[in-house]
């Protein structure tokens, strides 16, 4: 399918006659429904269970899970179509899909430097990051997110992508700031706390904790960087690099899409009352029902935990 041929309608990413394009679109699909189903799995957990709802750790949460559910089902249309939004397409989303993503990718920022400051001042943290106050900076990244969406549709395409480029320059900064700097003195920090604790099972539970969100960064940062990087160097040297068809194709968006599907599993698995309530209340398994577990009396531990 060549550019005059997808300009005639919706076409798929690749022509469906061969064994590699065929795995490839079932790849788009399963991975667009992974995203779906395990995003909502925990947003609609926090809905259902009022313990989590109260702490802010949890408002991140659902705000990176809304916008990967957002990422996930906008795949089945730019992951399975002929889709360029960096192209004047007849399929473009006028920059809202990688919109979606891009949230993803400021909701694990924020949450991480949130978390970051939960544990190294808890006293000062509970009194200024308060729930309103936690409400506003979603809402701050939200609306920040959505700003790029207007400036790409409402300016000069040269405007659009200086502002693209700058934006995605400090993007990097703040990721290796945040994702490396204050993540690696955060280890240091729990790691001589824990050495000076005796041996019990909640010190081992916070050991896990700690190596799980060395685990989170670096899955955020595999998946993230490569693009970001390739994306800077295009903006700032003029060059238009972009040697994909689109995204059904393009292993650098495949990535930071497959870190959207690994995120909640990460939840899932580092936060004990989070996973009860999705094991239990949310995908109903009875093996797990039998056994009589409260989610509310599970103690909350996990890469969140303050």
């Amino acid at each position: 399918m060549n550019i005059s041929e997808s300009s005639a309608g919706l076409g798929t990413v690749l022509p469906l006659t061969s064994f590699e394009n065929v795995l490839l679109f079932l790849f788009s699909i399963i991975l667009a429904t992974a995203i779906v189903f395990f995003n909502a799995s925990v947003f609609i957990a926090i809905l259902m269970n009022r313990t989590l709802r109260s702490e802010n750790r949890f408002m991140y949460m659902l705000s990176t899970c809304l916008s990967d559910i957002c990422t996930g089902v906008s795949y089945y249309y730019a992951g399975v179509l002929d889709v360029q939004d960096d192209f004047e397409f007849p399929t473009a989303t006028f920059y809202i899909v990688p919109t979606f993503l891009g949230l993803s990718y400021l909701a694990i920022l924020a949450s991480q430097a949130d978390r970051y400051h939960a544990v190294i001042a808890p006293f000062k943290y509970s009194q200024r990051m308060t729930r309103n106050r936690t409400l506003l900076v979603i809402l701050a990244y939200w609306v920040y997110a959505f700003m790029h969406v207007a400036i790409n549709n409402l300016t000069p395409m040269g405007v659009a992508k200086m502002v693209g480029g700058l934006g995605t320059l400090v993007a990097n900064i703040f990721t290796i700031g945040i994702m490396i700097g204050l993540n690696v003195r955060l280890f240091f920090i729990a790691k001589f706390q824990l050495e000076r604790e005796p041996p019990s099972e909640e010190r081992d539970n916070k050991r896990a904790s700690i190596y799980l969100i060395v685990i989170v960064a670096v899955c955020f940062l595999i998946a993230w960087l490569p693009l970001f990087i390739h994306k800077t160097v295009c903006t700032l040297t003029g060059i238009t690099c972009y040697p994909f068809r689109n995204d059904g194709t393009d292993p650098l968006r495949i990535l930071a899409r497959l870190n959207a599907a690994i995120t909640p599993l990460l939840y899932i698995r580092g936060c004990a009352p989070l996973r009860s309530t999705v094991i239990i209340k949310v995908w109903r398994i009875p093996c797990c029902k039998s056994k009589g577990v409260n989610p509310q009396n599970l103690e909350k531990t996990g890469i969140f935990r303050t």
